[in-house]
């Protein structure tokens, strides 16, 4: 579904990833963890391809397909959708306007507005004045409407109480389970989100580059214990006796 080589990505000439590889299989929803200011969003946006993020060197290849030099409306067409973490307000757009704009098929948008508790939310400028959660949900009914294979979730349960943290999990659930093949990316900090929505391998981001890939679960409870330090030394490690082994 989704292959990154050796990605490194600067912003503003600074560098914010450096030679990143990662590779998620259909069907896969991949868990990346990692303190703040790791890169965790300026991979997700590089993914989604803003321009601010430019590709310093390597490759984004997405089913097959090298989309370096696509734009964002053309990935989002071939199949990759974004929840934000912190998306804008748009003044002048009502919720409405977009969901029709961005749906697809037989989606009926006052019936999975209504579900999501939006639907008094359709005819208001897109996010003006929006709580967190109801943030959270517009986001989620745009990516369900959108109905992509590949989904980029950015901290999904971040400022979301908990009963609403049950909503997100459902619908992403939703989103994911439409076809058996869909795929995603779920960054978070806490790991609330893995209560309800089971991530198949985990990975931690640190410094810029990619290390630990494994049992989200147990990533995550090792990062509880441990910190991030000691995943990024015990990495460092076994690349270490790797090389020793290669040498004897």
């Amino acid at each position: 579904m989704l292959k990154i080589e050796d990605l490194s990505i600067s912003v503003s000439d600074k560098e914010v990833l450096s030679d990143i590889n990662l590779e998620i299989k259909k069907g896969e929803r991949l868990a990346l963890l990692g303190p703040n200011g790791s890169g965790k969003t300026s991979l997700l946006m590089a993914i989604m391809g803003f321009s601010n993020y430019r590709i310093k060197k390597g490759n984004i290849i997405f089913k097959g397909r090298n989309i370096n030099k696509l734009s964002i409306d053309e990935r989002a067409r071939l199949g990759i959708g974004i929840m934000f973490q912190r998306p804008p307000t748009i003044r002048g757009v009502k919720t409405r306007q977009l969901m029709e704009l961005i749906k697809g098929g037989d989606f009926n948008v006052d019936k999975e507005a209504e579900e999501l508790t939006l639907k008094k939310f359709l005819d208001r400028d897109v996010n003006m004045d929006f709580s967190g959660g109801e943030i959270k949900r517009s986001e989620l009914l745009q990516v369900l409407a959108s109905s992509p294979e590949l989904s980029l979730f950015d901290e999904p349960e971040s400022g979301v109480d908990l009963e609403n943290i049950a909503l997100v999990g459902k619908v992403m659930n939703r989103i994911l389970d439409k076809n058996k093949d869909n795929a995603a990316l779920i960054i978070t900090h806490t790991g609330y989100i893995f209560d309800y929505v089971e991530p198949t391998k985990g990975c931690i981001l640190v410094g810029g580059r990619v290390h630990c890939i494994g049992d989200a679960k147990q990533i995550l409870q090792t990062i509880k214990k441990h910190g991030y330090g000691w995943c990024v030394t015990c990495e460092g490690e076994k690349l270490k006796a790797k090389h020793r082994s290669l040498e004897k």
